[in-house]
């Protein structure tokens, strides 16, 4: 049984922590630890962690020195993994059950070192939890194959949903980025010659606006983007541009899910 090291970001979360730990500490394949980096929260996350460790062994949460970011926060829980794979998950989303068992069987049977799933988006004031979501038919599909061509023209992985094979990978880390280091470590890996592989069932869910909402969050990774395209990814002006384009297009998009 594969060891799955979950990492999590956290940060003045504690309305939406509570079901995003308990979406990971109920998966049917329970080999696991949650490493979860609190970025100096004011709102009690950290006390609230302190209890699921106590109660769960595999809770591992740690305080970081200092305000980093989420970018730095994963990267510190990821300095800490022993899993054979590394997945994500935000503090404000959630797993389903079956999440990690069926991605690993996945990853598995298609030899796929990089691989994500579908998932459904939930309004920001959800307050259900994983184990008795009711599909909705709000879905962003996941892409079957995507390599790096692919992933320049618009990201179609959902940070929530992610899972990489350290025994193939490497450890890797994020960028040190203000924004979209998940986007910019996805397009790292594949920029090494490894292609991503999506299992289209919805697996997990996603905290987001009403149906229709573009909100000035996802107007600002505007900015971010062109950054990655064209520091990080060191594209030329017009690849740069088109890149762009289908990234506000993708944001246009999915906000009417």
């Amino acid at each position: 049984m594969p060891l799955v090291s979950v990492v999590m970001p956290v940060y003045n979360s504690a309305a939406t922590l509570g079901a995003a730990v308990r979406s990971v500490l109920t998966q049917t394949h329970s080999d696991l630890e949650l490493l979860v980096t609190d970025d100096q929260s004011s709102d009690g996350s950290m006390d609230l962690l302190r209890e699921f460790a106590e109660q769960d062994e595999r809770v591992l949460p740690e305080s970081a020195p200092e305000r980093g970011g989420a970018g730095r926060a994963r990267n510190l829980a990821i300095e800490r993994a022993r899993g054979d794979y590394i997945a994500f998950l935000d503090s404000d989303d959630m797993w389903l059950p079956e999440k990690t068992e069926k991605q690993l069987a996945f990853a598995a049977e298609g030899d796929a070192p990089l691989t994500f799933t579908s998932y459904f988006k939930m309004d920001a004031d959800h307050d259900g939890e994983s184990t008795d979501w009711v599909p909705n038919g709000r879905v962003i599909r996941a892409r079957e194959h995507v390599d790096y061509r692919a992933m320049l023209v618009r990201d179609h992985i959902g940070a929530l949903t992610a899972m990489y094979d350290r025994n193939v990978l490497g450890t890797r880390l994020m960028p040190e980025m203000r924004k979209r280091q998940d986007y910019a470590l996805w397009l790292s890996i594949m920029r090494d010659g490894a292609d991503a592989r999506g299992l289209t069932e919805p697996l997990a869910v996603y905290r987001a606006g009403q149906a229709g909402s573009l909100s000035s969050n996802k107007l600002s990774l505007v900015q971010y983007n062109w950054n990655l395209y064209r520091e990080h990814e060191h594209l030329s002006v017009p690849r740069a541009t088109r890149a762009l384009a289908g990234a506000v297009w993708q944001s246009l998009r999915n906000s009417r899910i």
